[in-house]
């Protein structure tokens, strides 16, 4: 009795229950939800961009001689970037591959790809080519020989070697690729284009890892000379001018608007061109631009004054520091 009696006040306050329920819902109430506690990624600090680390960088490179494909410079060269990336925590690639000069040469050129937690789906791919030019067909004297390529060539891998260290040194949960393009600077200046830029034509052809697309891509040329300017280049505003304007603001908010002008610039033939024709990446160009008319590249440009007398510590900051700004902010869902 005493069993069946508590049954039923059992029952009594479950049917009360579901009528207070029943009524509350017939009002326009809705039962009380938990709220959903969303996971917070911590936010991590900018760290500063060592330009005396970056300009050490530029000047090891210098320091192997011109690094013109099939010379032992250019090997040595090579194998002291795969030892470094390595050295730093990075998986290496090594893409080697013929190339045909336009003179009718067969080059040796490797491609490097260093990648900082392959694994992570999200990434940054940045670039620059390593090799330097054959000829000093810009200057008024010695044509024949090769340049260092200080600027035109080894500041962009000086920058990229800064960046990576600066990675290992202070971790992100985000994927960077540090691509080093071979033989870009062997072209011929009265003929195609498609005779520049063979290293990153034949990445674009032969991606390293499959179905490739990074979230941003950027390439640097000559982002370490004295006096440079870096102008909206037309290619870039037109495949990818969220990613240029991001990068336009950041450093104008860390005072370097005076290298990197709120201007445009024609598009000109450069690596990203052929990533962005064969590869659909959109990838943009930092590159330095500071003259008008038929000739914009800096002065020692393809000529023996484009030795280490022409990289300026200042230079190398105001892209390293911008690029570092625009690697952790993206991590931290600023950008």
């Amino acid at each position: 009795m005493r069993q069946k009696l508590a049954y039923g006040l059992i029952a009594v306050m479950l049917l009360s229950l579901f009528f207070v329920a029943y009524q509350q819902f017939q009002n326009g109430a809705k039962p009380a939800v938990p709220p959903v506690v969303k996971p917070t990624v911590p936010q991590v600090a900018t760290p500063e961009f060592n330009a005396d680390s970056a300009f050490a960088f530029v000047e090891k490179q210098v320091k192997f001689g011109p690094r013109v494909p099939n010379t032992e410079a250019h090997r040595k060269c090579a194998a002291w970037y795969v030892t470094e990336f390595k050295r730093l925590g990075f998986n290496v690639i090594e893409q080697k591959f013929q190339a045909t000069h336009y003179k009718g040469t067969v080059f040796n050129a490797n491609n490097i790809i260093a990648q900082y937690k392959p694994a992570l789906p999200k990434r940054i791919c940045i670039a620059a080519h390593w090799d330097s030019r054959f000829m000093a067909d810009s200057d008024d004297h010695d044509q024949n020989k090769p340049i260092d390529g200080a600027d035109d060539g080894a500041s962009g891998v000086g920058v990229m070697l800064e960046l990576a260290r600066t990675l290992s040194v202070q971790p992100l949960d985000i994927g960077v690729d540090f691509v080093c393009f071979d033989v870009e600077d062997q072209g011929d200046n009265n003929g195609a284009p498609e005779s520049w830029c063979l290293g990153s034509q034949h990445w674009s052809k032969n991606l390293h890892t499959f179905n490739y697309m990074p979230y941003q891509a950027v390439l640097f040329d000559m982002v370490g000379g004295k006096n440079a300017r870096f102008y909206k280049e037309g290619v870039s505003m037109d495949v990818a001018p969220r990613t240029v304007d991001k990068i336009w603001r950041l450093a104008a908010t860390l005072g370097y608007s005076e290298y990197f002008p709120d201007d445009r610039r024609p598009g000109i033939t450069d690596d990203h061109l052929f990533v962005v024709r064969n590869a659909r990446i959109p990838m943009i160009d930092i590159i330095s631009i500071p003259n008008d008319g038929a000739h914009p590249f800096p002065d020692h440009h393809h000529k023996h004054a484009d030795n280490m007398t022409a990289i300026d510590r200042n230079t190398l900051k105001a892209v390293g520091q911008t690029m570092t700004a625009f690697i952790y902010q993206t991590y931290n869902g600023v950008l």
